[in-house]
């Protein structure tokens, strides 16, 4: 596997509330596939919005050590493009405009790799939270990837577009499921649904991740015997969710599951070597995850 790692401030980075190290963060060759993970920007979050579960005197030693505001969090959204000379492959498609101001910045990443949204064939979601879903529009209400193919858990697709979820969601997410139905409905028909274990498309097979949404999925690249784990939000920051992968979030909405899913998948990536994706960890999302303790840490791939 060959790595370069590309800082490309063009000109753009501070001005447009991008990351500071710019649009573009990593470009990854694995077999014939080209990996590149592309900022969408940062999320701009209460700290409760993780932390409010865990239990308060165990976790201060750890975000101070990762030096973590536990009021207020940032995490970077880094989105997934792989392109393997046939397809060009887009998992998750960021906030778009409607979310938070300081995300929606695809656009960027794609002008800095010369790529139009017209050339992405698939567009795999991994689940359908604003920030990975509410990007699929442009401003006239069409699919932006107006020529790709949608691929979507069959589960997570079947929750977001049922009647009931908007009632059963809880209150301070009724707005994720009015605007995941909204946008989904305007691609029925173009949407490709998939089971756990399925191999989506050659080389690129779906994992059941499942309770940070009912049917959230992840996605192993692989290439002989090298592989790639595009996590989307099943371990979602590099801090709490590495050092204590048991603990309850905030963020899921099935948190005993959520956090079972996460020791599987730690038990899988760190057995098998796997470099890893993530979609808000820092530098980018691409790393490794090393056992430490009685938990993990995030080691970037550049460290």
């Amino acid at each position: 596997m060959n790595l370069t790692r590309r800082r490309m401030m063009a000109g753009m980075g501070a001005a447009a509330g991008m990351a500071a190290a710019g649009p573009v963060w990593s470009s990854v060759s694995l077999g014939q596939m080209q990996i590149d993970t592309l900022s969408d920007g940062t999320l701009m979050l209460p700290g409760d919005f993780i932390f409010g579960p865990m239990p308060k005197d165990e976790l201060r030693p750890i975000i101070d050590k990762y030096g973590v505001s536990p009021d207020s969090l940032t995490p970077e959204c880094n989105l997934t493009l792989v392109r393997d000379g046939e397809r060009v492959i887009l998992f998750d498609v960021g906030s778009g405009p409607d979310f938070m101001p300081s995300a929606g910045k695809l656009q960027e990443a794609f002008d800095a790799i010369g790529l139009s949204t017209d050339e992405v064939t698939h567009v795999v979601f991994t689940h359908g939270h604003p920030d990975h879903l509410w990007g699929l529009l442009d401003d006239f209400g069409d699919p932006l990837f107006y020529d790709a193919e949608y691929m979507m858990g069959a589960g997570e697709l079947d929750y977001w577009m049922a009647d009931e979820t908007v009632n059963t969601i809880g209150e301070e997410r009724q707005s994720m499921a009015v605007g995941a139905k909204r946008r989904l409905e305007i691609i029925a028909d173009q949407i490709t649904t998939f089971d756990d274990g399925a191999e989506i498309l050659p080389g690129i097979l779906a994992h059941g991740s499942f309770g940070h949404t009912p049917g959230h999925m992840s996605f192993e690249l692989r290439s002989g015997s090298e592989s790639v784990m595009v996590l989307g939000d099943a371990i979602g920051n590099h801090h709490v969710a590495f050092e204590k992968p048991g603990w309850v979030s905030g963020s899921d909405q099935d948190g005993e599951m959520a956090a079972a899913t996460r020791l599987r998948l730690f038990d899988k990536i760190t057995a098998d070597k796997m470099r890893v994706i993530g979609f808000h960890l820092p530098g980018g999302g691409l790393g490794h995850a090393d056992a430490q303790g009685d938990g993990f840490v995030f080691v970037p791939e550049d460290a």
